[in-house]
């Protein structure tokens, strides 16, 4: 089971990962975007862990609500929406809940990744964050129903994401900022789709 306290600890860990990203995200983001990735990704999540220690909240869906909607305050850019609408929709599914099992922490990942499908119109092979998050849901779902732990669900989401990350450096970028460059965006590791992985590496590390 992953508690209240255990997601506690993966928001404190996001906050620390994009801290120490944020100049290697920022440079992922210069050569395809605003170049502002990292710097709002770390923002956002110093803004998130801030918000948690001066209200504390009771259960797992308020915990996540709050980080959504900070997020969606302070980080710029496509992201800011993005992630606050996984977090808005992973808060929807753990309302009054202190702990999840596998089977919660799939729900989790389930709504949050098809609440960033439905807000930014993005399928596999359109150089975003959904060619990370699309093989990780793949990942969990197929594990859970094997009867897997929260720990093995995590192992193959982030592998399946780090796989679905690289595979965007061939690809011609068709959403986002990155689109407007055309050709130019090819041999580019897609900044999102960066983030994603250290999101779920950090879920992996804290919730298992």
């Amino acid at each position: 089971m992953a508690s209240l306290e255990q997601v506690r600890a993966w928001i404190d860990r996001l906050e620390a990962v994009y801290t120490e990203n944020k100049e290697y995200l920022t440079e992922l983001d210069s050569a395809i975007g605003d170049a502002d990735h990292g710097i709002n990704m770390a923002r956002g999540f110093i803004a998130a862990k801030q918000a948690l220690a001066e209200n504390p909240p009771a259960d797992i869906g308020a915990l996540l609500k709050s980080v959504s909607m900070t997020l969606i305050k302070t980080v710029g850019g496509a992201s800011g929406p993005l992630y606050g609408t996984f977090f808005l929709k992973a808060a929807m599914t753990c309302t009054g809940q202190t702990e999840l099992d596998a089977e919660g922490i799939e729900k989790l990942f389930e709504d949050g990744i098809n609440g960033v499908k439905q807000r930014g119109k993005a399928v596999v092979g359109d150089k975003t964050m959904i060619d990370a998050w699309e093989p990780a849901l793949t990942a969990i779902k197929d594990t859970r129903q094997n009867g897997a732990s929260i720990a093995e669900i995590l192992d193959a989401a982030v592998a399946a994401a780090e796989q679905g990350r690289d595979s965007t450096v061939p690809l011609v970028a068709r959403k986002g900022r990155a689109s407007y460059l055309g050709e130019r965006s090819k041999d580019h590791q897609d900044p999102g789709a960066t983030s994603t992985v250290l999101m779920l590496t950090a879920a992996r590390e804290t919730l298992a």
